[in-house]
């Protein structure tokens, strides 16, 4: 017997099964039943199809980590619908081409983001905009998102006839080399790609996930469906901010969340400042991912914080996670810092090739360096609008694998490195230089705070790399200091030639360094090298 995979799955389940059960804490403390949330869901779900939302359509949202993105989701799925979750973080006038691209219906913002999407209201295509605290918006005519629920039937609506294969969401990248890409995953991808990571991060029905991670960034990375599929509980943090991040812990007992490393090094800091608690009833696991985490970060958050690590990969098109590090097995078998320093192996029916220019596979030495490419149940689907970016992903170096463009190697155990991205490799003098290796390196001085390396023009050697440290709060520093520390650590051609301090460094809501525009500074007369 076949049955299709879906995404309104999860929340379907947890309505059956833990109705009376609390499966949202909201930013401001109210709690709501997974039977609550159900009818608060499908209320969405009428209002929205009472403005003509039908199978096919989109609905964009704009909002930081809350219980109506949640809600906004589910009642866009279950409506056969398309949902699109933007960046909170652009400015206005990126907007344009997100919406221009997306093509939205409906779309639906918080107050304090409504006014970098006011202007597009005089613009028409979209034809209806709702707003949570609507009174509260400093400008543009919204229908309040409360009132709208209030005034909509709770009753379940009539679903259309939904495949695994129709698409369910757009995820757009950060555009780095050019306009954003949408990444369109399939109820097939999302649900394969929830089931697979509940089990590598071993959700149960009595874990407490904290949000720390943006819930925009590939649907929070498969918590809103994993987690709720289980029965868990989701506790909100709009805000990122240590202290209220720790007291949220111990008040709720939480046992999962999930940052990138510079998210792990501002709670390591507030700590170190503060000694807080860092755990209530229930021991703490924390995924990390989106860049690779310095050794010396693994360390202090398992031995300061207490919490078990769990390092994952993956890219927004791959669903995101493709592979894992967690594997007691493995971490008793080696040195424990190492293996869980690695992204790790494949998740479950999950294939991770490294290959050469030529399409070969690399040798598993952990040295040799190639291209990671996966195929997946939980890869994308195409990009939207974007036919020839689509084939060039999928045809770059082999036919049918998706190109992830990050450069790594793999050990003999079939666990990834990741050594760079393909855009950020430094390559100086003919040789290859690992940004990654040496920003590594720099985390190890105890009064580096952030830290990034890129390439830069150099008349001789055509680039070399350069280090931009962002120090810990009264460090004095200086140049040669941390030339010198590196040198003492790496081959000195990999060590950088210059350092730049700075107040602190850009960065996308996930936690990746930004060096498109670090390079800006230093390329302008090099548009390919500048951006890509």
């Amino acid at each position: 017997m076949k049955q299709p995979l879906l995404t309104t799955d999860f929340l379907d389940r947890a309505v059956d099964l833990f109705a009376d059960d609390v499966g949202i804490v909201a930013e401001d403390g109210t709690e709501y039943t997974y039977g609550e949330v159900g009818d608060r869901v499908n209320r969405l779900s009428n209002a929205l199809r009472e403005r003509g939302v039908e199978k096919g359509d989109r609905v964009a949202l704009l909002s930081k980590n809350s219980h109506y993105f949640i809600e906004t989701l589910y009642a866009t799925t279950q409506l056969g619908a398309l949902f699109v979750p933007l960046n909170f973080r652009l400015q206005p006038e990126e907007y344009d081409y997100l919406v221009g691209d997306s093509d939205p219906d409906v779309f639906i913002t918080d107050a304090e983001h409504a006014g970098t999407v006011t202007h597009l209201q005089d613009e028409g295509g979209v034809d209806e905009w709702i707003c949570y605290d609507a009174d509260d918006a400093e400008a543009g005519q919204w229908d309040d998102y409360e009132a709208v629920l209030e005034a909509a039937s709770p009753d379940q609506p009539e679903r259309p006839d939904i495949s695994e294969d129709d698409d369910a969401t757009i995820l757009y990248t950060s555009g780095t080399t050019g306009d954003p890409k949408g990444v369109v995953h399939t109820h097939r991808t999302q649900h394969y790609h929830a089931m697979v990571h509940a089990h590598h991060v071993e959700f149960e029905d009595d874990d407490v996930l904290l949000w720390t991670s943006p819930m925009f960034h590939i649907n929070g990375w498969g918590h809103i469906y994993g987690l709720t599929g289980i029965g868990g509980k989701h506790v909100i943090v709009r805000d990122f901010d240590p202290q209220t991040v720790f007291e949220r812990i111990v008040e709720h007992d939480v046992s999962f969340l999930g940052g990138a490393p510079t998210v792990l090094n501002f709670l390591l800091e507030h700590n170190e400042e503060h000694d807080v608690e860092t755990t209530g009833a229930n021991p703490v696991r924390v995924e990390t991912a989106a860049s690779p985490p310095p050794k010396r970060t693994i360390r202090r958050t398992e031995d300061e914080l207490g919490w078990r690590i769990i390092h994952a990969y993956g890219a927004t098109e791959t669903g995101p996670l493709i592979t894992t590090s967690n594997s007691p097995r493995r971490i008793q078998d080696g040195d424990k810092y190492d293996i869980v320093n690695k992204p790790g192996f494949a998740t479950i029916n999950t294939e991770v090739r490294v290959v050469d220019e030529d399409g070969n596979d690399v040798p598993c030495d952990d040295e040799t360096k190639g291209e990671v490419i996966a195929r997946g149940n939980q890869i994308l689907d195409r990009y939207w609008n974007k036919p020839e970016a689509t084939e060039e992903a999928f045809t770059d170096r082999v036919e049918g694998w998706f190109h992830t463009g990050d450069i790594a190697t793999m050990d003999a155990n079939k666990m990834l490195t990741i050594v760079d991205r393909k855009k950020d490799v430094i390559i100086s003098g003919g040789e290859n230089i690992s940004s990654i290796e040496v920003q590594d390196v720099l985390y190890d001085h105890p009064d580096v705070r952030l830290a990034a390396v890129i390439g830069v023009p150099h008349e001789k050697w055509g680039e070399t790399p350069k280090a931009l440290v962002v120090p810990h709060d009264g460090a004095d520093l200086t140049e040669e200091e941390i030339i010198e520390f590196t040198r003492d650590r790496l081959a000195h051609y990999k060590c950088p030639t210059s350092v730049e301090f700075r107040e602190d460094l850009p960065q996308t809501s996930t936690g990746k360094i930004q060096k498109f525009e670090l390079r800006e500074d230093y390329w302008n007369d090099d548009e390919d090298r500048r951006v890509n």
